[in-house]
């Protein structure tokens, strides 16, 4: 499995990972892109309108003020890649679980951060390398992080967007566009931000919830977006050219997006919630993977390995094999995190109560046996 090995390897920020490792910087040759893409005001495009997920069973954010009886979970985290079917691997993913030691010079006591992430490019991979690279960084280094850790996120998100399409300016072979979900893990506070049609979903006590929502253009709310943009969708493409509706990058692309804006969002959409006991673990996917899995079905599946090995990495791997085994015609990557020691336990289901019925046909014997008595 060279090529998952690889993908880790190159952008991944876990113990394992080196700094000599990491994917190309576009940026390295010029610091004055970084530094006008670093600037802590969040200016939103006109087009960018955040859409309300209040409809999403999830428990809301509570005052953390009794920090005794906070739950806090343990993390440990795991990744799998492969090309698939395809001719290039695009997907790009980030395991991060101590965040602030990695972007931040000066040692922090706050507690839990951690970082994962998956990116599925398209037409090419540095969009993809690009956001892996820089996206953690710019939530990192925000003042306001984790203090407003929402405003942080889609901050980065923006400036992440509008330093790529000044690397994509300097170097037009760059030109690229990708999907992007990040997952931030606070103390006990789960925050996933989302960007296209990669997908989280969390496991609570064999329960899946999705913590993100596909952005497709025939999506009533996003198609309501992009024609107030400007935009169209023919046979389920924006303006009959990308099947997502958010998206890093695709500045190339002409009537797409623009520094005022356009029908193609660089704007994530945020859910949070609070991690307790019951929460097990969370799994990150590309879009290959849910092209086959169900977000129940992962639960389900990604559970049974865990019972059985208890190890995050060797689930990612199941979860791949298992993709291309049902003939997902996709790159595929899988980032699974575990916020407990111990496996998943089993679940027991309480019995209800047995009714039970007689057939029509077993009454009228009953009746006749009944009538014999009598005589």
């Amino acid at each position: 499995m060279e090529e998952s090995k690889l993908m880790f390897d190159n952008c991944s920020r876990g113990n394992e990972s080196s700094s000599n490792s990491k994917p190309p910087n576009p940026l390295a040759g010029d610091r004055r892109l970084v530094a006008s893409a670093t600037k802590k005001s969040l200016v939103r495009h006109p087009s960018l309108v955040r859409t309300k997920l209040s409809d999403v069973p999830l428990e809301p954010r509570t005052a953390t003020g009794d920090h005794a009886t906070e739950y806090l979970p343990i993390l440990r985290s795991g990744a799998w890649a492969d090309i698939g079917s395809r001719s290039s691997m695009e997907d790009v993913y980030v395991c991060t679980d101590n965040l602030m030691s990695h972007h931040r010079t000066t040692s922090s006591n706050e507690g839990t951060h951690a970082f994962y992430g998956v990116f599925d490019g398209h037409g090419g991979k540095h969009a993809a390398e690009f956001a892996c690279n820089h996206l953690p960084r710019f939530i990192a280094e925000d003042e306001d992080f984790p203090r407003q850790i929402d405003r942080a996120i889609s901050s980065a998100f923006l400036q992440t967007d509008t330093a790529f399409a000044e690397a994509c300016h300097v170097d037009a072979d760059l030109a690229s566009g990708t999907t992007a979900l990040a997952a931030v893990v606070i103390g006990s506070s789960l925050v996933v931000a989302n960007a296209g049609d990669c997908r989280a979903v969390l496991c609570r006590r064999g329960k899946a919830i999705e913590m993100s929502r596909d952005h497709k253009p025939c999506c009533f709310g996003e198609k309501e977006r992009i024609e107030a943009s400007g935009g169209y969708v023919y046979d389920g493409y924006l303006n009959g050219q990308l099947n997502v509706a958010r998206a890093l990058g695709d500045w190339h692309l002409e009537g797409l997006k623009s520094i005022d804006g356009g029908p193609l969002s660089g704007e994530p959409e945020l859910m949070s919630t609070r991690l307790t006991e019951e929460d097990e673990f969370l799994i990150i996917g590309c879009d290959g993977i849910w092209d086959v899995f169900m977000s129940q079905n992962a639960v389900d599946f990604a559970r049974r390995r865990l019972q059985e090995h208890n190890n995050p990495v060797m689930c990612s791997k199941d979860l791949v094999d298992e993709a291309l085994k049902r003939k997902s015609g996709d790159n595929l990557s899988v980032v699974v995190v575990c916020f407990q020691k111990q496996p998943p336990s089993n679940l027991v289901v309480p019995r209800g109560r047995v009714h039970r019925s007689i057939s029509a046909e077993g009454l009228k014997e009953l009746q006749g046996f009944l009538d014999t008595l009598k005589d």
